[in-house]
C-alpha cells in the first residue's frame, strides 16, 4: 500500500509540470490555429484531388503535436521514449502534391510552438505563413505557360505511324515528338503517344478531326493542362 501511494505521489509530481489551464490553452489554441491553416489550404488548393480527410489530418496533427510537446516538456527521457513509440508507425499514403508536405510541416510547427507554450509565436507564425500562402496563390507567382500537350492516337497496326499524320501535324502543330508506341486491343491496334505544341489560334477540335480522317476514326485523345491538374 505504501508503495502504491508513493507511485501516486510520483505521478502527481510529473503531472504538476503543467496545470489544467495549460492543457486547455494548448489544446484549444492549437486547434484554432490549425483550423486557420486548414482553411488556407482549402482556399488555395488547385486541382481535382482535394481531400477533406487530408484537411482534417492537418487539424488533428497540429493538435496532437502540441499535446506531445506538452507531454515531453524539457524531459529528455520522455522525448526518447516518445520517439521510440512513434517509430513503429508506418505511413503508406502517398502525398499527392508537394505543397501538401509544406502544410504538414506548418501544422507540426504550430503544434510544437503551442505545446511548448510559445502562444504568441504560434499565433504570429500562423497569420504570417497563411498570408504568404495566400499571396503566392492570389498573384500566381512563378507561374509558367506550358504549351506542350499529350496526344494519344490509336490506329491499325499495319499503318505507318511515322508518316500517317504528316499533313495534319504540319498544318496544326509547331512541333511534335513521339513518346511511346504500344499495341492495344490484343494487338489489333497500336497506340502512339506524342508530345505536341499546338500552333497559335488552332482549336484542339480541328486537330482531332483531321487525325480521325487518317486513323479510320479510331480513338484520339488530347490531354490539355496535364501540368496544371493533378490526376
Amino acid at each position: 500500500m505504501d508503495e502504491f501511494l508513493k507511485e501516486l505521489e510520483r505521478f502527481g509530481d510529473v503531472t504538476g509540470a503543467f496545470t489544467l489551464l495549460d492543457i486547455i490553452l494548448v489544446m484549444f489554441i492549437s486547434f484554432a490555429l490549425s483550423l486557420v491553416v486548414a482553411a488556407v489550404y482549402r482556399y488555395t488548393h488547385r486541382g481535382v484531388s482535394y481531400s477533406q480527410s487530408f484537411v482534417h489530418t492537418l487539424v488533428i496533427m497540429g493538435t496532437v503535436v502540441s499535446l506531445i510537446m506538452l507531454i515531453i516538456g524539457s524531459n529528455i527521457a520522455r522525448a526518447f521514449a516518445l520517439v521510440g513509440a512513434l517509430s513503429i508507425i508506418r505511413f503508406r499514403s502517398a502525398v499527392k502534391e508537394t505543397r501538401d508536405v509544406a502544410f504538414i510541416f506548418l501544422a507540426m510547427a504550430i503544434g510544437m510552438a503551442v505545446g511548448t507554450r510559445f502562444y504568441l509565436l504560434a499565433a504570429f507564425a500562423s497569420v504570417v505563413m497563411s498570408a504568404f500562402v495566400v499571396v503566392l496563390y492570389k498573384f500566381n507567382l512563378f507561374a509558367k505557360e506550358v504549351r506542350e500537350r499529350i496526344l494519344r492516337i490509336q490506329l491499325p497496326v499495319d499503318r505507318d505511324h511515322e508518316k500517317a499524320f504528316d499533313e495534319p501535324f504540319r498544318a496544326y502543330l509547331e512541333e511534335h515528338r513521339i513518346i511511346s508506341v504500344e499495341t492495344v486491343r490484343a494487338g489489333v491496334l497500336q497506340e502512339v503517344v506524342y508530345s505536341i505544341v499546338l500552333k497559335k489560334k488552332v482549336k484542339p477540335r480541328e486537330l482531332l478531326e483531321a487525325i480521325r480522317e487518317r486513323n479510320d476514326n479510331q480513338k484520339v485523345t488530347l490531354i490539355l493542362g496535364q501540368q496544371e491538374i493533378d490526376i
